[in-house]
């Protein structure tokens, strides 16, 4: 099968090897000859197009035709436009499948705390008030390794740097504050050493006040100007609280402990059919067997937000998503910038046109399951099910997002390839068999195998057990290679 066309009702079909010119291919019963060689993971034109009307992928509308296309076409950002406006008013109109995934009885080997949460890891994390002393957790860190490494039991012992704390204002402060906060709590984390400078706006004792209530175990706090030598007084609370940490240990614990973020970054053709809905197969099961996956990426739901909203458990839910799509469409015009400004230069080199085809395939992450919540950004999840967290399309603000929102596990899909990683495991699942082979320090899943015939229900349970794997231990290829980075959103004005 080199044409793919998703839906009965669409009028193009995505190449899924490249296609010359001339040459006869066949889609059901259809055969089509393009005019012009079609890249992989492009579209080509089933039927005659006429100026205006709909282009259709995934049964919804993409974009309109900006001239006459005919039947071989290449369909791309050349003859299709974008058909999405501005701020809208939303009707409910509850769709409530009920789900037919049988539960499962799949535990994994996880980290259960004190407060009753499970996490993934047992690690030690170094988290800063403030950038300033960016520089002295690093040296921490680096000093504490031997102690670390000759305790056993330890995943080891990460600092999560970032240029802020300081100097901000409003919103921005605080939502410095809170995610930091979430970090603190998370409980992939064992011991976590809250780094402060002594001068900062976010200084600990006003970092205290957000943080609230706290295992002091598991939470040490060190003032750098309050000390001699602010790294041997680090390395010193660092092993204190390898030696709590060091008690923990693995337990057999259900998946529905299991919190899973959803993410993609790099998408391409083949995004839509194969990664993306594999990892709402993924997130269906796990939401079924009493588990919790969250859905980021506001910008990339416009176009696809009816889906998500006529999902929704109840009306109050509903208004929850149309306040969080038209906020962020809100923000973007306080910021005089064009809300459709999407997809991306390497999406559309992989066969992307407008954003809402990125869009219909992005949010097919999220399955069929209804949506039971709606995230602020900072929030931590508080109801099991699929969730939806306000977060930016940017790939490393989005992850931070999900970390701190409770996630132990990021599931993140892409056709161009990336090694970023964030405060938890993330999981690169490949669209395509090319990139998976090409990029193997990178990718830990191949969702292309769907292009060769294996089923949906298959490689979806394979994709469970690899999320099993990991949450029991096995570390993903951004672990290995150390990718660990965390990034805060920024708003407002900087002192």
């Amino acid at each position: 099968m080199l044409l793919n066309k998703i839906s009965q009702h669409d009028n193009v079909a995505v190449a899924i090897e490249e296609l010359a010119s001339g040459e006869s291919y066949t889609v059901g019963t259809l055969s089509i000859v393009p005019k012009v060689i079609i890249p992989k993971g492009h579209k080509v034109a089933l039927v005659d197009i006429p100026a205006g009307s709909n282009v259709v992928k995934y049964g919804f509308p993409i974009g309109h035709a900006t001239e006459d296309i005919k039947v071989g076409d290449w369909i791309h950002s050349h003859n299709v436009k974008t058909n999405l406006g501005d701020i809208l008013e939303y009707q409910y109109h509850p769709q409530h499948a009920e789900s037919s995934i049988q539960p499962i009885p799949k535990t994994f080997a996880g980290y259960r705390r004190q407060n009753g949460k499970v996490g993934v890891r047992n690690e030690i994390w170094i988290i800063p008030t403030v950038g300033c002393v960016n520089r002295t957790a690093q040296l921490i860190a680096s000093g504490a390794q031997d102690i670390v490494k000759t305790a056993g039991n330890i995943d080891g012992i990460y600092e999560f740097t970032h240029p802020y704390g300081c100097s901000q204002l409003g919103e921005d402060h605080s939502n410095t504050q809170k995610i930091l906060a979430d970090l603190v709590k998370h409980p992939n984390a064992a011991g976590v050493l809250v780094l402060g400078l002594g001068c900062e706006n976010n200084n600990i004792e006003e970092f205290k006040k957000v943080l609230g209530q706290y295992d002091d175990s598991r939470v040490k706090f060190l003032v750098a100007q309050d000390v001699e030598d602010e790294v041997i007084c680090g390395v010193e609370i660092i092993s204190e609280l390898v030696k709590q940490a060091a008690m923990d240990a693995r337990e057999d614990c259900p998946i529905s402990e299991l919190i899973v973020g959803l993410k993609c970054g790099g998408s391409d053709g083949f995004s839509g059919i194969t990664a993306n809905p594999l990892v709402g197969e993924f997130s269906d099961k796990l939401v079924a067997n009493g588990g919790t996956s969250i859905l980021t990426e506001v910008p990339e739901m416009f176009g696809a937000e009816t889906i998500l909203m006529d999902r929704a458990i109840n009306e109050e839910v509903f208004g929850n998503i149309v306040h969080l799509i038209n906020d962020f469409k809100q923000y973007y015009e306080d910021h005089n910038q064009p809300i459709y400004e999407n997809p991306s230069p390497g999406n559309k080199k992989g066969g992307i046109t407008t954003l809402e085809e990125k869009s219909l395939g992005c949010t097919q992450k999220g399955g069929r399951s209804k949506v039971v919540d709606v995230l602020g950004y900072t929030d931590v999840v508080r109801r099991k099910g699929l969730n939806l967290l306000s977060a930016p399309g940017n790939d490393m603000v989005a992850a931070t997002a999900l970390a701190a929102s409770g996630c132990q596990i990021i599931l993140f899909t892409t056709g161009r390839g990336t090694p970023l990683g964030t405060a938890v495991p993330t999981s690169k699942i490949a669209t395509n068999s090319e990139i998976f082979k090409r990029k193997s320090n990178w990718m830990d899943f191949d969702a292309g195998v769907l292009l060769k015939g294996q089923s949906m229900e298959n490689v979806a349970d394979d994709l469970l057990l690899h999320v099993i794997q990991v949450a029991s231990g096995t570390l993903t290829k951004s672990e290995k290679m150390g990718f660990r980075e965390i990034a805060i959103f920024k708003n407002g004005v900087t002192l």
